[in-house]
């Protein structure tokens, strides 16, 4: 019989397993391996994002937040006259008139955007502004100038002489309609490889960054499809299209024709997919789908690339053409250049 002889003994031999040091549990039982994490980061669109990345990166190495680093990098496409995509030097629409579009979103959901916004060189800084000196997000055409004037940014013309004349040589033969991808149909008398999507397909510069604690913010900012109709906003300027960011998950940005990405809610959508367990390269590739199994015919002609990152710092792009590239700077390297995938 189980007597309290016996049943003292057991008791003492329970109170004795339950008392072995737990560094010896611990020798036993294997430990799991603490994976660094992959930031801070940050990545942009095209190849011009290199140098927009490296003043970004001065930002995040010296472990400052990732709001400044993505204002503080794609400065850098805004202020070159060369790029005759984003900002000063940027090709005018029909009229002749230099008009840019940019938002910019932190890590608590903070929002501010401009639109058509002209004579103001650094439209990412206003869009800055109107997040957290307004209580709106976006502000527009002579409203957006008038508050940034308010705000102290000096008026000049961003009308280059290269782009006005680029212009001019546009008005001799052209109709007077807006034509997608004309930034690249420009080039296709002298160069015939320059072809829509491929690597001269630079119209936007997306931006996403993840500083030292973890947090990510990004921006986004373009002076829009060349020769388009007065007053045309494209994706870029507006929150969900041309960029989204959710701290719990990641982030996005997109680049191309402005239109069909608005009509899909392209970088939510993109977020939204990552939220629900898909990589970032995939999550671009289900958007950059649903774009094609809408309009097929359309998508043959036009060039669309989403660009994402995961709170785990990693990140992936698709395209409908080929040609897109995006750039990664981090602690291992700063001048990292990945050609995209794509469907075409």
């Amino acid at each position: 019989m189980f007597n309290r002889r016996k049943f003292i003994k057991a008791s003492a031999l329970s109170a004795g397993l339950l008392a072995i040091d737990k560094s010896s549990i611990a020798a036993v039982v294997p430990q799991k391996k603490t994976k660094v994490a992959n930031f801070p980061i940050v990545i942009s669109t095209w190849d011009f994002g290199i140098a927009a990345n490296a003043d970004a990166w001065k930002v995040l190495a010296a472990g400052g937040r990732a709001l400044d680093a993505v204002e503080q990098g794609v400065w850098v496409p805004e202020a070159d006259e060369k790029n005759q995509s984003v900002g000063y030097g940027g090709l005018p629409d029909r009229d002749g008139r230099v008009t840019l579009d940019a938002c910019i979103m932190d890590e608590q959901g903070n929002c501010g955007a401009v639109l058509a916004l002209e004579y103001i060189k650094h439209p990412i800084s206003v869009a800055r502004k109107v997040m957290e000196k307004t209580p709106h997000v976006m502000l527009a055409g002579d409203g957006a100038l008038q508050f940034a004037l308010e705000q102290g940014f000096k008026k000049e013309n961003l009308l280059t002489p290269a782009s006005e004349k680029a212009w001019k040589e546009w008005l001799k033969t052209a109709k007077y309609a807006p034509v997608m991808n004309i930034e690249n149909k420009l080039y296709q008398k002298a160069a015939p490889q320059k072809l829509p999507g491929n690597q001269y397909n630079h119209d936007t510069i997306g931006m996403l960054a993840i500083d030292a604690k973890g947090n990510i913010s990004g921006a986004c900012t373009t002076s829009g499809m060349a020769y388009k109709l007065h007053g045309r906003i494209g994706d870029s300027p507006i929150i969900g299209a041309g960029l989204y960011v959710d701290n719990e998950i990641g982030g996005a940005t997109s680049t191309g024709v402005g239109e069909e990405v608005v009509r899909n809610v392209g970088s939510f959508l993109v977020v939204e997919l990552m939220r629900q367990g898909y990589t970032p390269e995939a999550a671009c590739k289900e958007a950059v789908m649903r774009i094609i199994k809408k309009k097929p015919e359309t998508a043959k002609n036009i060039q669309v690339g989403f660009l994402a990152i995961n709170k785990k710092g990693e990140y992936g792009a698709y395209a409908i053409q080929q040609g897109f590239s995006y750039a990664v700077c981090n602690a291992e390297k700063q001048d990292l250049l990945i050609k995209g995938k794509s469907y075409y």
